[in-house]
């Protein structure tokens, strides 16, 4: 069973294509989170938990529902975090999840996305997203051939790992996770489409307008999935690309 979480279509894209390579069910997290329902799951096959690396660490809301869902059938499982760059030491911390919830670890797998954490980052172009989409076909295909293989996956932590996974983490959400920076800078359609996205239910229309709620995660999907590009966080997103996979 492949379970996911994604804010703009990267780990969506990625669990889809290990599913179909498994032939297997997929399962998508948002609509737990989004219904308030921790999940009760029974899968023959390895589990495979596909979502981004916030900060260098499985997300903490993903760890959260992760915590109070519960796993049958089979006691393995596997991790894949997309990101635009380096997972840092989100593998330990997999492993610790893994423990946490009393599942057996088989491994972990980093695969690289187009960026899309405009609140900090440039995303790239839409040619650049295409390269880097049609390079991570690799990694996800190696990842299918070990699953059905049945081994372990093993990746080297990169140097500084730990200290990026833990020091940085929690001054990550500690001091910069915060919705307060989204506001509207452009004629807002209403289309409420930033709500129904949304998986932790943190915005909520007033008088046609989005207001957020104190709640986010920082996953990017009301910002960069607004049709209108009316949304923009603090000044850091000003002129930036918005990125939704497939676009």
């Amino acid at each position: 069973m492949v379970l996911y979480f994604s804010g703009t279509g990267n780990s969506e894209f990625v669990a889809k294509a290990i599913a179909e390579g498994l032939g297997d069910e997929l399962i998508s997290i948002n609509n737990y989170m989004k219904d308030g329902i921790a999940g009760d799951f029974v899968s023959g096959k390895p589990y495979v938990l596909v979502c981004p690396t916030y900060a260098w660490r499985v997300p903490l809301v993903v760890e959260d529902w992760m915590k109070t869902a519960r796993f049958d059938g089979n006691d393995d499982m596997y991790f894949v975090l997309t990101c635009g760059g380096s997972t840092g030491g989100a593998q330990a911390y997999a492993k610790k999840l893994c423990d946490k919830i009393g599942m057996n670890f088989r491994g972990f797998r980093t695969v690289v996305m187009p960026e899309n954490y405009i609140a900090m980052f440039d995303v790239p172009d839409k040619e650049k997203s295409e390269r880097i989409v049609n390079a991570a076909m690799r990694p996800i295909n190696n990842v299918i051939k070990t699953i059905e293989r049945c081994e372990d996956m093993e990746e080297k932590m990169p140097a500084f790992g730990m200290f990026m996974s833990t020091l940085v983490n929690w001054v990550f959400f500690t001091f910069i996770v915060k919705d307060k920076g989204f506001h509207l800078e452009k004629d807002c359609i209403s289309c409420g489409k930033c709500a129904e996205m949304c998986p932790l239910n943190n915005i909520r229309l007033i008088d046609g307008k989005p207001v957020w709620g104190g709640n986010c995660t920082h996953c990017m999907a009301c910002i960069c999935g607004c049709p209108a590009e009316c949304i923009e966080y603090r000044k850091a997103s000003q002129k930036r690309r918005r990125y939704w996979f497939g676009r």
